[in-house]
């Protein structure tokens, strides 16, 4: 249930992301076909995200150092880059255009997750 929630939260973080960052859009032919691209666009990005993120950070802990933490703000607009090349292999109609779209797409996605996790805290205890 908890995978669920997050999944959910991420979808809801990627169309906020949609509607605030220029250069980020998702299309479809319908508000379901939209809804269905957005919940399995979060899904790449959540992947994407578990899978390189820690592998980047460990190879990449020099430059988290050097930078002060800034780094990851670079990475985390490559990863947002990458759920763009996945999702157009899987000809689903998500599109960033450019690193700074996927910039400040990363950003605005990890601060809407964050704030919507705040308010809707896990049902599911993790223990």
């Amino acid at each position: 249930m908890g995978f669920l929630i997050r999944l959910a939260i991420t979808a809801v973080a990627l169309w906020i992301t949609t509607l605030i960052v220029p250069g980020v859009e998702v299309g479809g032919r319908s508000g379901a076909n939209t809804v269905l691209t957005l919940v399995v666009v979060a899904l790449i990005f959540g992947i994407v995200n578990a899978v390189l993120k820690p592998v980047i950070k460990v190879i990449g802990c020099l430059f988290y150092l050097l930078t002060l933490g800034l780094f990851a703000l670079v990475v985390n607009a490559l990863l947002f880059l990458l759920t763009d090349r996945i999702a157009h292999a899987l000809d689903l109609p998500f599109r960033v255009d450019g690193f700074w779209a996927a910039f400040w797409g990363a950003i605005v996605m990890t601060v809407v997750t964050w704030l919507i996790s705040v308010v809707l805290p896990d049902s599911v205890d993790d223990r």
